[in-house]
């Protein structure tokens, strides 16, 4: 297994609170710096800006066809379509999602896919469901439940050829597959890979051999590459744990780790330590995000 060392982008001092859904689009690292409440943006010389302030604390988020984006206000449950100047309610998940919206991506045909996380972090004496569900939401705004029985379905891919979706399952320690059908509706459900006990993915991205790069934020830490099947092909070893990833770069050949101390909003509120770590890698990114 081949292990490398990341390098500093953004430290600890620049001011971000928790980094989530990283996007490379138009140039730029996207992100959410979610107890920020904003969407941020970062260059390859670690500069950062504000894209957009939100009166919510946002999950979810990806870019359509028009280069607007939709993000998620995690805890209403509702989506947000940002058009470059206005932020407006897009559609609602309420009644299909329990307690708070996980990870979320935008399809080529400007189809959002989101998880539901099925526990509240703000309150832990919250019981939790057992299961979660993913959600569709057409680009007209009508939603779905496309999936369910899934164990905190987090972060997701779409392979290039857009009829493969691969979800990482945090607490069932497994990526998760199903094929895209022509109306956006997930069949075939399937085990990607089965991961140690030890390896709880959240964010993820899928390179050009079809292995995926996933965040694990818990146990052994770190960022790991992963083939189907399960096999370990590489890693990189964290002194932070690792929530995100996203490769991007003029090559998509600079894996993005999305880091932070604790996941406490009220540590984090007291401490922040979110930094944004890279890492160069030989086989490029592919597919969405």
């Amino acid at each position: 297994m081949i292990t490398h060392s990341s390098t500093l982008l953004i430290n600890k001092t620049r001011g971000l609170k928790f980094t989530e859904s990283p996007r490379w689009h138009d140039g730029k690292l996207w992100f959410l710096d979610i107890h920020d409440r904003r969407i941020k943006t970062a260059d390859l010389e670690g500069r950062v800006e504000t894209a957009v302030e939100l009166p919510f604390i946002p999950n979810a988020f990806g870019f359509r066809r028009d280069n607007s984006l939709l993000v998620g206000n995690a805890m209403q449950r509702h989506i947000h379509r940002w058009d470059g100047t206005a932020l407006s309610p897009f559609s609602d998940l309420a009644d299909i999602t329990t307690f708070c919206l996980s990870d979320g991506i935008v399809d080529a045909g400007d189809r959002m896919y989101v998880g539901d996380i099925g526990y509240d972090f703000f309150d832990p004496t919250a019981q939790p469901v057992d299961t979660c569900v993913i959600a569709c939401v057409d680009p007209d705004g009508r939603t779905r439940v496309v999936a369910d029985g899934l164990h905190f379905p987090n972060g997701m891919v779409i392979t290039p050829d857009g009829r493969t979706l691969i979800v990482g399952e945090t607490m069932g320690h497994r990526l998760t597959a199903f094929d895209i059908e022509a109306d956006g509706s997930l069949a075939n459900r399937r085990i990607h890979a089965q991961l140690p006990a030890g390896v709880s993915p959240d964010g993820i991205a899928l390179d050009a051999e079809g292995a995926v790069w996933l965040a694990n934020p818990e146990g052994d830490f770190g960022a790991l590459r992963v083939r189907e099947g399960g096999e370990i092909l590489e890693r990189v070893d964290m002194d932070t744990e690792c929530y995100a990833v996203m490769l991007g770069g003029p090559t998509r050949q600079h894996l993005f780790i999305c880091g932070s101390d604790s996941h406490d909003p009220t540590e984090i509120a007291r401490t922040p330590s979110a930094t944004i770590r890279v890492v160069d890698v030989a086989v490029p990114g592919a597919g969405i995000p």
